[in-house]
């Protein structure tokens, strides 16, 4: 690994340059004519797919990337014998039979003037309409691309690392952007190994080409970091959570007494998964392990009843892990527009 690709390491509170910014506002409401009009303008909620939340006294905000449609259906999940309950559950819930959706929910943190994403979806360049709408999402919130100052890459997939990248450079050039050593030594390597997984093989080597283009050109700005290092302002800790790749992570970010886990890929099905932590999805690089850090976290999780965010979970994405018997139930929680 030459040295000129290598990250850069980073220290337990890392400066982050960026310029102060403010939200812009939404639109005033034009004022009626009628004399019998309400002395107060009509509010309206905002676009479905940016949402504000909060984490303790973080600002965070939930951004829909768009939504993907897998045709294969049950056939992206095993065990092949498990097929058949795994069809009941879909049918107890009511969930359709034909395929499996897949949403794409980018997380945004701020704190003061400084922005941080937790992965970057797509990007906006995707010749795909249904996905790369993060860019617009931001715009709606008034962030600039020099205002992210921080970005947490859970793994390398298109789904979370194209949108760190536009038009051949960074897409936000003022971003630390971090990851764990193993992440980027897998991809990296000579020959990454992808004999534990059940995706279908042929696109590989063009992803392995497309990750190690996209970590050129974010050279600068990668950055390794390490399990249970706290990062931006100390809010952000990462959780080595590996199985779907060798150097997947989630991420806790706590605020006071108030905490939230971004379960990144650890989930890709709101009904799968939880029913049965041993079902995995094709996707996974190892399977074996992926289940192992699933049962590990839920059982973290469900112990401290800590608020999850779902990067594939139905948008905003935002629900806890409750135990159902043995086994798990994700509960989403209710949102709202108004405070």
């Amino acid at each position: 690994m030459g040295m000129s690709n290598a990250p850069h390491p980073s220290s337990r509170r890392e400066f982050l340059g960026a310029a102060a910014f403010a939200l812009a506002g939404l639109a005033s409401s034009a004022r009626l004519a009628a004399a019998d009009a309400p002395k107060a303008p009509v509010k309206r909620p905002p676009n479905p797919y940016v949402y504000k939340f909060n984490i303790g006294k973080i600002e965070a905000f939930s951004i829909s990337d768009g939504h993907m449609l897998f045709r294969q259906g049950l056939d992206l999940m095993w065990p092949e014998a498990d097929r058949p309950v795994m069809k009941e559950a879909l049918v107890f819930n009511r969930e359709r039979l034909d395929a499996l959706p897949l949403y794409v929910n980018i997380m945004g943190l701020r704190i003061g003037d400084e922005v941080a994403l937790i992965d970057a979806g797509f990007g906006e360049r995707h010749p795909n309409p249904n996905f790369g709408w993060l860019a617009e999402g931001l715009r709606q919130l008034g962030i600039r691309p020099e205002q992210v100052t921080a970005g947490f890459l859970s793994h390398s997939h298109s789904d979370h690392l194209d949108g760190f990248v536009d038009g051949g450079k960074p897409a936000f050039p003022n971003a630390r952007i971090y990851l764990l050593q193993e992440e980027y030594d897998f991809w990296r390597g000579p020959n990454p190994d992808f004999s534990k997984s059940k995706r279908d093989k042929k696109p590989l080597p063009n992803m392995v080409k497309t990750v190690c283009r996209n970590f050129d050109i974010l050279k600068d700005q990668l950055v390794i970091s390490k399990d249970g290092q706290k990062l931006f302002h100390d809010a952000v800790t990462v959780i080595a959570a590996p199985g779907h790749t060798d150097g997947h992570a989630c991420f806790e970010i706590r605020s006071g007494e108030e905490s939230l886990v971004h379960i990144s890929d650890v989930v890709h099905h709101h009904v799968l998964m939880f029913d049965n932590v041993g079902w995995t999805v094709a996707m996974d690089h190892d399977p074996e392990t992926a289940v192992k850090t699933r049962q590990k976290l839920f059982a973290r999780m469900a112990k401290e009843k800590s608020r999850a965010f779902g990067f594939h979970l139905p948008w905003p994405g935002i629900g806890t892990v409750v135990p159902k018997g043995e086994q798990y139930a994700w509960v989403p929680e209710r949102f709202s527009w108004g405070s």
